[in-house]
């Protein structure tokens, strides 16, 4: 899993990160000693929800192998996460056995701290044809060394509440809801048009408009950088199009005004706030847990107007971590069709090995909570049909510079477009120049 905006240049969250990476560092050094009875402590580093704790692979691997504990270390939110653990590269200290990496980070990983991971390309029991193509070709660098195996992708849906839908006097039924928006975006804010006409009060038809700026832009190969990694996004066709309707939804009034992952957006899924949000697989297990009791057979999934991947993630070994042999057997235990098949079971993340979509597991997978909707084969068709997403050092910074900067001041500012945009340029070439 993988959620979370990012606003570094804040006070607030940097004495967090200050303040969580003296904490996480303490904690990263104690888990490296040996635990009493002489087994071995293999830390894992993650943020969110990656779903090996809640499916039980821990103790699954521990019973496999006696002389093992399995210790993690979890951070909630990965733009706190990541620079702590650039940090801790940088120091060459600190580090979990295993490190977790957010897409949006494997290429700046791949491009400048490649000497810093253990190569996993000819570990044992790697074979690269077991991923998706493109999975495994963002977390490998030119010369063929692959710091990360691929854990989890991203395919993107829309989740809804039947129950606001059917007071809306909109269909309710996920195949003729996935109708209404088939093929197009701007089909889909159409018909949160329509929903504002007949809304139930004190709702709105979508969570955030950078939510929909993530599900859109993430639908397009090139969105911020060309094959040659030249900066585009300035007139990029993708961030066009997701820029004009994201914005166009905030002053249209089809949003909550809600920026994601924070605690109000959060408080929003329990109140019954808004009645659609882009949602990748993890999501689904977020929206269970904060809609609660009171949202259950009230949401359901249909397919999204485009395929798109918002988020996924590799694990990884630091050449600095204490139990290296040992992470990198355990790396590639979890990594497997089968356990990534346990992990969709329990938190819906999709895998990014295609022999887990085989798997009953994923296959016949129903979500009870979601109506039975069957995610599993909404979102391995989804998966089938993700673009090559062209990943660039700065893409984490150029997203949230669009969604955290850009889009929330025409959202909840209610500045113009125009300014928006250009205050998300700035961010985007502060990041870039720094």
């Amino acid at each position: 899993m993988h959620g979370g905006s990012r606003t570094s240049r804040t006070v607030v969250i940097l004495t967090a990160v200050t303040a969580l990476g003296a904490a996480l560092l303490a904690g990263c050094a104690d888990d490296g000693a040996d635990a009493a009875g002489g087994k071995t402590v293999i830390s894992v580093g993650t943020f969110g929800v990656f779903g090996y704790q809640q499916a039980g692979l821990y103790k699954e691997y521990e019973k496999l192998h006696p002389d093992v504990t399995i210790k993690e270390n979890v951070i909630e939110r990965n733009d706190i996460y990541y620079p702590q653990l650039l940090t801790h590269l940088a120091a060459g200290s600190g580090l979990s056995d295993i490190q977790a990496v957010e897409v949006n980070n494997i290429n700046e990983v791949v491009t400048t701290q490649t000497d810093k991971f253990e190569d996993l390309s000819g570990a044992p029991g790697v074979d690269k044809k077991r991923w998706l193509d493109w999975k495994w070709a963002q977390a490998t660098a030119p010369d063929g060394r692959t710091v990360g195996l691929g854990t989890d992708i991203g395919p993107t849906a829309l989740c809804y509440r039947k129950d606001l839908f059917r007071k809306a006097g909109l269909p309710t039924r996920r195949d003729e809801v996935g109708k209404l928006w088939a093929g197009d975006w701007q089909k889909y804010v159409d018909t949160g048009t329509a929903y504002r006409k007949k809304a139930p009060k004190g709702t709105v038809f979508m969570d955030s408009a950078s939510g929909l700026f993530n599900a859109v832009v993430n639908g397009y190969t090139d969105r911020f950088y060309d094959a040659k990694g030249k900066l585009i996004y300035q007139h990029s066709p993708a961030v066009k199009d997701a820029w004009g309707l994201s914005v166009k939804a905030a002053e249209g009034g089809l949003t909550a005004r809600l920026k994601q992952f924070e605690k109000p957006w959060d408080q929003a899924f329990a109140n019954g706030r808004f009645a659609t949000v882009a949602c990748a697989p993890w999501m689904l297990g977020y929206i269970k847990e904060k809609s609660g009791a009171a949202g259950e057979d009230k949401w359901d999934v249909a397919p999204a107007p485009r395929p798109g991947n918002w988020g996924g993630s590799f694990i990884t070994v630091p050449r600095a971590a204490r139990h290296k042999a040992e992470a990198v057997e355990l790396a590639v235990w979890l990594t497997r069709p089968e356990q990534q098949a346990k992990v969709f079971a329990e938190q819906a993340s999709i895998p990014s090995t295609p022999a887990a979509y085989q798997l009953p597991a994923v296959k016949d997978a129903r979500n009870p909570y979601f109506g039975d909707a069957p995610t599993g084969e909404i979102f391995s068709a989804a998966a089938k049909g993700i673009p090559t997403l062209r990943i660039g050092p700065k893409d984490q910074q150029i997203t949230q510079a669009f969604t955290d900067v850009g889009v929330l001041q025409v959202e909840q500012q209610g500045k113009s477009p125009q300014a928006g945009w250009q205050a998300a340029v700035e961010d985007i070439q502060s990041a870039v120049d720094g």
